[in-house]
Order: C-alpha cells, then sequence, then structure tokens
C-alpha cells in the first residue's frame, strides 16, 4: 500500500490515529452530555440532545476541539472532566511500533492534530509519544483547524515539506479532504479509529485497521 521509498516526510494524526478514539467519544457523547444535563436540572437525555446540538453546529472550526471555548459556553471544567476518565486514554496496537521504526529511519515524522493543547497535556501524561516525533504541531497554534487550508499554508511555512513525498493518516476524511487539496500525495484513514465500534466498509481514502499493515522496513529500537 505504501511504497516507503515515495516517502520523506511522515504527519500523523493522534486521536483516532495513533491513540484509540474511544476515549474521545466516550467523553463528549456520554461522559460530558451527563455532567452537563446535571449541571442545569435537565434529564440526561435532554441534555444530551442539547449538547450534541451545541457541538454539532462548530464541527470542522477550531472552537470544537477547543476546551477553553467549550468550558466557558457550558460554565463547566471541561479539563477537569477529562482527567477524570483519563484511565481510558489508549494507544491503538502497533502504533508505537511504527513511531519507533519512523524515528529510527531518514524520514522527518511528524505529529499533527486539532487537540487542544491541554487535550495534548492530559493524553501525554498518560502514554507519552512525543519522543518519537521530529516536531509536535497543534492547530491551535496557527489558529485554524486541520479542515482549513490556512493550517496546511502555516504547517508549510514552518515545517518546509514536499507535498509529493508526503504521507499523512488520519481517521477524518474531511481533514483528508482539505490535505489532497493542498496537494499532498499519499493519504490514508483507519477503518476502525473507536475501538468499541465496527470498521468502516466504505471509505473515501485508502484505509488500514493496524499499522502493521503499512511497518516500515528495518528493526524499531
Amino acid at each position: 500500500m505504501i511504497n516507503w521509498n515515495d516517502i520523506d516526510t511522515v504527519l500523523l494524526d493522534m486521536d483516532g490515529t495513533l491513540l484509540d478514539l474511544h476515549y474521545d467519544n466516550h467523553f463528549w457523547l456520554e461522559y460530558l452530555p451527563v455532567a452537563y444535563a446535571r449541571s442545569r436540572g435537565l434529564s440526561d437525555e435532554h441534555g444530551r440532545m442539547e449538547l450534541l446540538g451545541k457541538l454539532d453546529a462548530k464541527r470542522g472550526q477550531l472552537d470544537w476541539y477547543c476546551l477553553d471555548h467549550w468550558s466557558e459556553q457550558l460554565q463547566l471544567d471541561i479539563p477537569a472532566l477529562k482527567r477524570e476518565i483519563r484511565h481510558m486514554i489508549r494507544i491503538r496496537p502497533f502504533a508505537l511500533e511504527f513511531l519507533k521504526r519512523l524515528h529510527a529511519g531518514p524520514r522527518t515524522t511528524l505529529l499533527v492534530t486539532n487537540a487542544h493543547p491541554v487535550t495534548l497535556d492530559i493524553k501525554m501524561a498518560q502514554i507519552d509519544i512525543r519522543p518519537w516525533f521530529d516536531h509536535v504541531v497543534v492547530s491551535h497554534q496557527y489558529r485554524a483547524a486541520k479542515e482549513q487550508l490556512a493550517f496546511w499554508e502555516q504547517l508549510q511555512s514552518q515545517h518546509p515539506f514536499n507535498p509529493a513525498r508526503t504521507l499523512f493518516i488520519d481517521d477524518s476524511e474531511s481533514v483528508l479532504d482539505t490535505a489532497r487539496e493542498y496537494g499532498i500525495a499519499h493519504l490514508l484513514t483507519l477503518l476502525q479509529p473507536d475501538s468499541e465500534q465496527g470498521k468502516r466498509l466504505d471509505t473515501r481514502f485508502p484505509g488500514i485497521h493496524h499499522f502493521d499493515e503499512i511497518m516500515p522496513t528495518g528493526n524499531a529500537t
């Protein structure tokens, strides 16, 4: 699926790609809605529907990923709530070996995430994968989500790469659409970002289940 001789730069998403998306889905779709409902004296179902409506209105925008925004809008301590279930943060199978192989090889590897910096800190306190990257890029520093071309333009300015020789792996097809529009030639998605949900059967981009399917040659250290 990947001819590694054609790749100089590897860009990797975090949530749903390297880390199991189940933590995030559980937090935003189950745990936070209950906290939101109880803070307002609503039934769990009423609170869930009201909160999901607020979230959907911001989907694809930087605010959707911003803990400061949601803490202010919902009048809840979102980072504290996220820490309450931090034990659920898990790395995906073969992801660490994949990162070690990349790190030992000749390619530049970047973590590119829409996660809020506080979210990144919470997750790295549980599973610190940052040492295996040449650079860690958080979209908030560019004030543009990966769904926006402005993100890719600023990434190119700060960390120059050749789109024709770049591999980008992300579980979000809307993000991959923008990366393709920018010109990134090698794009992959994940077929099962959330280990508690079924595999996606029809994706618009080539997909893998686990990283052992595309492991670079050479020994991990």
